[in-house]
């Protein structure tokens, strides 16, 4: 079978099994502040799990695009130099929600794999888990009951907690497991050592192909276990070990999902696969990461340096030194393999096919960027080096190996490869003491407690999972009540997560910031006005966030108001509705090729990026300002249909956009001939806005535009700074009819004035230089200058490169140590047969800058200094005088 026949068998199985099949959700992860991307199959449905989200299929299964890099899951080092991991990958999935449980599971599993697939029994195991002691959980007898009707008991081995027991995180939804393994070794091999001492052995041919969660506790704050009300089954296989075992390969790489783009990878470089080691693991690196690099970007994510952003960049870069140091490769190559991997899985993920143009020169320009850092980082490393040898060391700082990769982007393992060609190696100690330090850094910045949720029993949603009632698109007020909270402790002090059954409060996603307002609170002799500092989003939960709660008999069937703050939301509705105005303006204007890349919402501006291939002129800009007020203008009404089939929304015209999850109802938001899918706050009649002015067009990534732009009172604020500007430079030049005449001709005056003095300081210092140059002393065997007084720094600096070039026959110095406005300044200057002669300034200066507290550095034949202790000018001028000898 091969691959794609593979997928389609497992969707196909489990659909005559009365599971719906459902296309695979967004590799990248927009609305939940948890995950960055989905990393397990079970991801998309985290909201039904926990018990926020409707039930709308009790059996579902899938093909998932997933990514693990970072955090828990970090297998990035290991992709390329193994033959099994990977950074994107597919999971094939099966789910339950509260309907069948272990023994259908473990049935269907052992169906499909040995009467579908073939594959021989007797290759097989099962791992069960095995009971933890101080968790008071025994051993999983039920799974293992069900797995000897299947199997021998001798392949069915015990795991512990670490392997056989699944959880979502620190709390949250958890259970035993049971993992399928694959014995793929040869007879010769199996007859030595038995299958079931390899289990969990990291055996390359030994490997889990499946893994069958059954969720029947939530575990809490306290860390106590507790069951859950309705069980869950979440299975995953990963699709690319699977494919290995039918097609009897001995790696991944090995079968028809890698080897047509290893063989176009090896046409590109002019390498051959499987004729040296390193060579093979640059390729294998970089048949992994175009995959996540290309479905990153066709799911919305730009490579950057933030976040999700920077995780991309970083598996981007890696691909790209693997090409660079092993492949040869000095110009960008990596874009140039996107056709072939839409030949390979455009089928079955088409989203690749209809982003093709937006993924391509993304990837082109990074490359070429990183390729440039790469020569950088060289250059920096040999100086480096240089500086090691002249100092008689053969290790190069740790410190600065760290700024190497934390300031440059040069990556550490290709540092370490340059020291070890040129004999030289790097402080270990030191360089992981300062990657522990930013690490800890950024822990102290992230870390929060978060207490369990306390559901109030008397309130009138019962039970642990509450379905919240949104209100907020027809009324920004309504009576509720709290449903749970939780106390959230962060660095910066503790505040309160509440759930309301009923609320007005749109919660921060797709681009939008959440409302703020009140909650208020009545009791007999008045009431408490609780201020909501936010809205967030917390696994489809919208949840209100207040610092401080109500008293504790006031909450059980409290009448509580919910009160949006009003003007806030108009200000966010404004903004909204114009992204969208402003998305048809830049189609009309620029081309039907604009799609939305992204936004943010607040209430004092928008910020709108859309795929287009050269800066916006300034022409444009105002053609599009001009039709989105037109638009304005125009008045349109709100047309919202808020429970639409997706199908029938794209027969409407919507636009879908991609790297967004959408399910089989969706909210369309139509304004005049603009039509689009929206769960966002808006105006009533685009007339509401009142005028949309936009105050820059920026380039966000290659093909990637933002314009940011103001509406209605903040756009009327605009307006009025800038009359207010034009009257106060009115103002400067006498009120003058001709303000652009008036500027022009001060323009030029100051440019000859300038000209003029520097034509003077140009002469002061030549002069200068020339009374330094008189003052020569000889100081053994050297013509020395010592500049010691009140000298202005910035005169030193102009005048020390005159003297280059004038003493290529000799060695002569100068030497100060001088004082400015109270501040020391040390400098330096060295002829060429100096520093031929191996004496460095920058050095020199560096050393002796101590004596003034301070630091500076330079070039070897120029360097100088500043500090804050004007006594050490002395003891700073004796040092560099004895460097010089």
């Amino acid at each position: 079978m091969t691959s794609k026949e593979i997928r389609q068998s497992y969707l196909d199985f489990f659909k005559s099994k009365g599971h719906q099949i459902v296309p695979s959700a967004p590799m990248v992860i927009k609305d939940d502040p948890t995950l960055m991307f989905t990393n397990a199959g079970m991801n998309p449905w985290k909201g039904i799990i926990l018990g926020n989200d409707p039930i709308q299929y009790p059996r579902v299964a899938d093909s998932q695009k997933c990514l693990r890099v970072s955090g828990k899951h970090n297998d990035l080092e290991e992709v390329g130099h193994d033959t099994y991991h990977h950074t994107m990958f597919e999971m094939l999935g099966n789910w339950s929600f509260g309907d069948y449980f272990k023994a259908e599971a473990i049935d269907y599993a052992w169906e499909y794999i040995v009467d579908v697939l073939k594959i021989d029994p007797k290759n097989l195991y099962a791992t069960v888990f095995e009971g933890s002691k101080e968790e008071g959980l025994s051993r999983d007898d039920e799974a293992a009951a069900i797995w000897e009707k299947h199997l021998p008991k001798d392949h069915i081995i015990n795991g512990n907690k670490h392997d056989n027991f699944w959880e979502m995180g620190d709390t949250g939804p958890c259970g035993p497991c049971s993992e399928i393994h694959v014995d793929s070794r040869s007879e010769e091999e199996k007859a030595k050592v038995p299958g079931r001492e390899m289990v969990n052995k990291d055996h390359p041919q030994v490997i889990e192909i499946w893994n069958i969660v059954f969720m029947q506790f939530n575990r809490k704050a306290d860390g106590s276990l507790e069951p859950l009300a309705k069980k869950v089954i979440d299975t995953g296989m990963g699709f690319e070990r699977l494919v290995r075992t039918i097609q009897g390969k001995q790696s991944n790489y090995d079968t028809d999902v890698f080897q047509p783009m290893l063989h176009r990878i090896g046409e590109l470089t002019d390498h051959t696969y499987g004729k040296n080691e390193d060579v093979d693991i640059a390729m294998r690196v970089i048949a992994d990461h175009i995959r996540t690099i290309a479905f990153a970007i066709t799911d919305g994510q730009l490579p950057s340096n933030e976040k999700a952003g920077y995780v991309i960049r970083r598996i981007l870069r890696r691909a790209v030194r693997y090409g660079y140091t092993f492949l040869g490769q000095r110009e960008a190559f990596l874009y140039q393999l996107i056709p072939q991997l839409i030949a390979d899985m455009g089928e079955a993920y088409p989203e690749l096919v209809k982003q093709e143009k937006q993924i391509t020169p993304v990837i082109k320009a990074e490359e070429e960027a990183f390729l440039k850092t790469l020569d950088k980082g060289i250059g920096l490393l040999d100086k480096l080096m240089d500086e090691a040898r002249k100092a008689g060391k053969k290790e190069i700082s740790g410190v600065d190996v760290f700024t190497l990769k934390d300031t440059y982007g040069f990556p550490l393992d290709l540092t370490e490869l340059i020291l070890r060609e040129n004999g030289m190696t790097t402080n270990e100690d030191e360089y992981n003491h300062a990657l522990e330090h930013q690490k800890e850094m950024g822990r102290s910045a992230n870390k929060q407690d978060l207490g369990d949720w306390q559901t109030l029993s008397d309130s009138p949603s019962k039970g642990e999972n509450p379905e919240v009632e949104f209100v907020g698109y027809d009324q920004l007020e309504c009576e509720c009540h709290i449903v749970r909270y939780r106390q959230v402790t962060m660095k910066n002090g503790t505040f309160y997560q509440v759930v309301l059954d009923k609320t007005p409060f749109y919660a921060e996603m797709g681009g939008e910031v959440g409302d703020t307002g009140w909650l208020e609170v009545a009791r007999p002799t008045g009431c408490d006005r609780l201020q909501v500092i936010d809205c967030k989003r917390e696994n489809g939960l919208p949840v209100a966030i207040v610092k401080e709660l109500p008293e504790p008999f006031q909450m059980p069937n409290a009448k509580i108001s919910a009160k949006v703050d009003a003007a806030r939301r108009q200000a966010i509705s404004c903004n909204h509705s114009a992204t969208h105005i402003l998305h048809y303006a830049l189609r009309e204007v620029l081309g039907k090729h604009v799609e939305q890349k992204g936004s943010l919402v607040t209430p004092d501006t928008l910020r709108f990026d859309f795929s287009h291939f050269q800066k916006v002129t300034n022409e444009e800009l105002r053609q599009v300002e001009n039709l989105a007020n037109q638009f304005v203008r125009e008045s349109y009404p709100l047309e919202e249909s808020r429970h639409t089939p997706i199908a029938k929304a794209k027969e409407m015209g919507a636009m879908a956009l991609f790297g967004e999850k959408y399910g089989d109802d969706v909210r369309v938001i139509k304004y005049g001939p603009s039509i689009e899918l929206c769960g966002g706050c808006h105006v009533s009649n685009t007339g509401r806005i009142g005028s949309i002015r936009i105050i820059m067009e920026t380039s966000v990534a290659a093909g990637v535009r933002r314009i940011e732009a103001v509406t209605a009172a903040n756009a009327d604020g605009l307006f009025h700074r800038n009359v207010d500007m034009l009257a106060d430079l009115r103002s400067l030049f006498n009120n003058t009819p001709d303000l652009m005449a008036a500027i022009q001709k001060q323009v030029e005056e100051n440019s000859g004035l300038k000209k003029q003095i520097d034509d003077y300081m140009a002469e002061k210092a030549t002069m200068f230089r020339d009374r330094m140059l008189d003052s020569a002393e000889d100081y053994n065997g050297i013509k020395l200058v010592r500049l010691v007084g009140d000298y202005d720094p910035t005169m030193i600096r102009n005048v020390l490169p005159l003297m280059r070039g004038k003493f290529t026959d000799m060695k002569f110095a100068v030497v100060g140590a001088t004082f400015f406005e109270e501040k020391p300044t040390i400098s330096i200057f060295l002829s060429q047969p100096m520093v031929d002669a191996g004496k460095n300034a920058g050095a020199i200066i560096k050393s002796a800058a101590k004596h003034i507290q301070g630091g500076g550095g330079g070039q070897p034949w120029m360097a100088t200094a500043g500090g804050r202790d004007i006594n050490g000018l002395q003891a700073a001028m004796e040092e560099m005088l004895a460097a010089l000898v």
